[in-house]
């Protein structure tokens, strides 16, 4: 751990469930998902979806009322989503996706 702020790239984790659903659905659906989290990952702020390229993902908190809660990024023109938390420590920020779904 560095005793600095860590910008992007963030680093991402999957919990068992998202991971065992991502990794069950096709190939082209899989590359998508890389394709969205990666615009995450690389985002100045997880959380905002400014420098963001909106023809591939956009982001909404999950309850307006938790601004810093749950946020759902959505991708392949609406058809997937997934539900993801930023932890932002001082070192080591990282982004938790814990549930996917696609349609």
């Amino acid at each position: 751990m560095s005793a600095e702020f860590t910008g992007p790239p963030w680093a991402a984790d999957w919990t068992k469930l998202a991971a065992e659903y991502r990794d069950a659905l096709p190939a082209r659906v899989r590359d998508l998902i890389i394709d969205a989290v990666t615009e995450l990952k690389t985002s100045r702020h997880p959380y905002r979806d400014d420098h963001l390229d909106t023809t591939v993902v956009s982001i909404e908190p999950a309850r307006s009322t938790e601004p810093r809660g749950a946020h759902i990024l959505y991708f392949d023109h609406g058809h997937g989503w997934l539900r993801y938390t930023f932890i932002h420590r001082t070192a080591d920020p990282q982004i938790v996706i814990e549930r996917i779904f696609w349609q």
